[in-house]
């Protein structure tokens, strides 16, 4: 049975990371859910030192594979597994990034750009120009929740100065699913994005940043790219679009 402190403390947990709604709990597990995601988790406590959150979503659980430890055992109905955290404030932190993963994947900002272009015409050029700002828009915003607000090489915590960067153009999609994929894209600090854009930089399957020959060695200098850099937090799922990129659009391949 848990405690009265400790329920209010997997209640809070739960209410300032996104999931405001409150469902009957199953034995010692509290259940919430949220009215922006389709996301469920339940809480529970084996002790003041270690929290655990089962997810009812395999693709959020996955993409939380560096948050906590698998946790093993008997599970809520309806959960898909459970990751374990030893302290508050790591509780936090996963149930945030759940939060944030559950409302862009797997094809959320599709569903999202579907519901708000459904009412739009496409008849003219202009209109059609229209709509793609519309789904240019919600796919900068799922990359800044994707990101949580970095650019995904440097760290910059400065929204306003990144950029939302396809790695596979919009005008090269085949369809909306792919423009509006998450993993089709990174929030970048400008320079950088228009490194990719221009097929200066690419990014390996390890996360490692490729500079191309065509770069001159001053201006790798000039642009902070003279030190090894990395895609923090690459996913598996980026790779499709990655080697698109690499064969399309960057200028031949050479390790920093």
């Amino acid at each position: 049975m848990l405690a009265a402190v400790t329920i209010t403390r997997l209640e809070k947990a739960a209410s300032d990371n996104g999931f405001d709604l409150w469902f009957s709990p199953d034995g010692n597990w509290l259940n919430f859910g949220s009215t922006q995601t389709s996301l469920q988790i339940w809480l529970t406590s084996l002790g003041e030192a270690s929290f655990l959150v089962a997810l009812s979503r395999a693709n959020v659980l996955d993409a939380l594979a560096a948050l906590g430890l698998p946790c093993t055992g008997q599970l809520p109905k309806g959960a898909v597994g459970a990751r374990t955290v030893g302290e508050i404030q790591a509780l936090h932190r996963l149930l945030r990034r759940a939060f944030q993963l559950a409302r862009t994947l797997p094809d959320e900002l599709l569903h999202i750009f579907e519901r708000e272009t459904a009412h739009l015409p496409r008849s003219t050029e202009a209109e059609r120009l229209a709509v793609q700002r519309v789904g240019q828009d919600i796919f900068r915003r799922g990359l800044l929740e994707y990101w949580d607000g970095r650019c995904a090489i440097t760290g910059l915590p400065l929204p306003e100065l990144l950029r939302a960067s396809h790695i596979k153009p919009w005008a090269d999609c085949e369809t909306d699913a792919e423009r509006l994929d998450v993993f089709n894209g990174f929030l970048l600090a400008p320079h950088l994005d228009v490194l990719l854009d221009s097929g200066f930089i690419s990014v390996a399957p390890d996360g490692v940043v490729l500079l191309s020959h065509a770069l001159p060695a001053d201006a790798r200098v000039i642009l902070g790219l003279e030190l090894p850099l990395r895609v923090r937090g690459l996913h598996q799922s980026h790779e499709h679009y990655l080697q698109w990129h690499r064969t399309r659009v960057f200028r031949n391949a050479s390790t920093p």
